[in-house]
């Protein structure tokens, strides 16, 4: 994913990091970075092959984790100012409004959630071939 710069930020023990302030001590704004939409689950060749033009596209990957599977879109928000700030944060959009942060990648990355990873064509390309015997194109 298309990080901003990580810049230590030295937490005083005294300070308590909470939901309320998380975002305040978070310096490369990792969730402005990218996109997921959730897909439905795919379970037949026809629509392992979608997956497989999608990923082919610059930007894209596709994981599956505990909630289902997602089309990530590796791209920084527009707004995102250079110090990863929000630069319309007061009429920034309900999405942004409703995303939680009590856990978000300030505490782990969100790869580590992952339970598959598809990052290009030849990774999903591989999983389709162990998931069907008799993968066979054309």
């Amino acid at each position: 994913m298309d990080r901003l710069p990580d810049i230590k930020v030295e937490v005083s023990p005294k300070i308590k990091i909470t939901a309320e302030n998380k975002c305040g001590f978070c310096t490369n704004s990792q969730c402005c970075t990218y996109v997921t939409q959730e897909l439905d689950t795919p379970r037949s060749k026809y629509e392992f092959e979608h997956l497989l033009w999608q990923v082919s596209h610059e930007h894209i990957s596709v994981y599956k984790d505990d909630e289902g599977w997602y089309l990530l879109v590796d791209g920084k928000c527009t707004h995102l100012l250079p110090d990863g700030r929000c630069g319309i944060y007061e009429v920034r959009p309900q999405i942004c409004r409703d995303h939680t942060n009590d856990y978000c990648e300030f505490d782990s990355p969100a790869e580590d959630g992952f339970d598959l990873f598809f990052a290009d064509y030849d990774s999903l390309l591989k999983y389709c071939k162990k998931r069907f015997k008799k993968w066979k194109r054309g």
